[in-house]
């Protein structure tokens, strides 16, 4: 897969392609849906698909400090969409510039233009353009013109006790905030992952004799709510390799803690981990935050924690 920062880095004699737009945090089951369709016009055409994304969050330029939690980094949205077939990840600089770009400038500079667009796939409640006026009835309307076609694909979603579900980025967060990430994993398809830094702790988790690796997460990245977690560990450096873990997410109330921080135990591995760039898969939610009456209380409860963790993660491994 290629992949593009800004449309300077287009090759020379870029012909026809097809294109996907959107920001695609997260890459849910919608996202995949409306990838999936690109991917096949494009072979059916013998044409490059195209994703075109934006970064930074278009919120954080449009009202700046409305940077919503960030579910997938733009390293990690690549990985995904590569795995889907995607040809080329493009990355769009979100700037004032562009976004003061009326609809029909966007489309003419930026899909006709610079990218030669023979199709253009979006979902149905796609809009684009300064002030979002662009609806996706104007883009077949500027496709006609300008020698493209336009798909609105439909929006993905499920019926979960008896309520229509719409897969959506939104979505997602609201599950991960709530710490329901047994919810966000069937909306996502896979486990909500969280990436981050192992930085020093203040060393408590070591003289409990359940030493943690501590992360330094993303200043947007989407965290559980407070909880108990039972998580596949990855290295960065090691991919394909899957360590359970043990996860606590919150202030260490039984220590009266106040800073918020995210704690892996890993199970069965006597590594230390400070300075990787490691990940959490989040499988399922153990239990609340709870304060104990003593440090032994809180170890009998960490031993529990463990032996549910590896009952979860066994029962998720199939």
């Amino acid at each position: 897969m290629q992949r593009w920062r800004g449309l300077e880095d287009l090759p020379g004699g870029w012909g026809r392609c097809v294109v996907t737009i959107g920001v695609f945090d997260g890459v849910h089951r919608g996202h995949q849906a409306l990838i999936g369709k690109t991917v096949e016009i494009a072979k059916a055409r013998s044409l490059p698909s195209v994703m075109l994304t934006f970064d930074p969050h278009p919120s954080e330029v449009i009202r700046p400090g409305s940077h919503p939690a960030q579910l997938t980094t733009l390293r990690r949205k690549a990985e995904l969409v590569e795995e889907l077939g995607i040809d080329v990840f493009a990355v769009l600089p979100f700037t004032p510039e562009l976004m003061r770009l009326s609809a029909d400038e966007f489309v003419h500079e930026i899909l006709v233009d610079r990218l030669h667009a023979a199709a253009v796939v979006v979902g149905e409640n796609f809009t684009f353009g300064a002030q979002a006026a662009g609806t996706v009835p104007l883009l077949r309307e500027l496709g006609r013109r300008f020698g493209f076609v336009t798909y609105g694909a439909e929006l993905q979603g499920e019926n979960n006790d008896n309520a229509e579900i719409t897969f959506s980025s939104t979505y997602v967060r609201s599950c991960i905030d709530a710490g329901d990430v047994a919810a966000a994993a069937e909306a996502l398809g896979r486990p909500h992952r969280l990436e981050g830094i192992v930085v020093r702790g203040d060393g408590r988790g070591h003289d409990l004799g359940y030493p943690t690796a501590n992360l330094s997460t993303p200043r947007f990245a989407a965290v559980p709510a407070d909880g108990v977690y039972a998580c596949w560990f990855v290295k960065a450096s090691n991919p394909d390799r899957r360590l359970a873990a043990a996860v606590s997410v919150g202030t260490n109330p039984t220590f009266s803690g106040r800073e918020r921080t995210v704690e892996a135990f890993v199970l069965d591995v006597d590594e230390d981990f400070y300075g990787q760039h490691v990940a959490l898969d989040f499988v399922s939610r153990l239990r609340d935050q709870i304060k104990f009456s003593s440090p032994a209380e809180l170890i009998e409860q960490i031993d529990d924690d463990v032996a549910r963790t590896r009952e979860a993660l066994r029962l998720a491994h199939g």
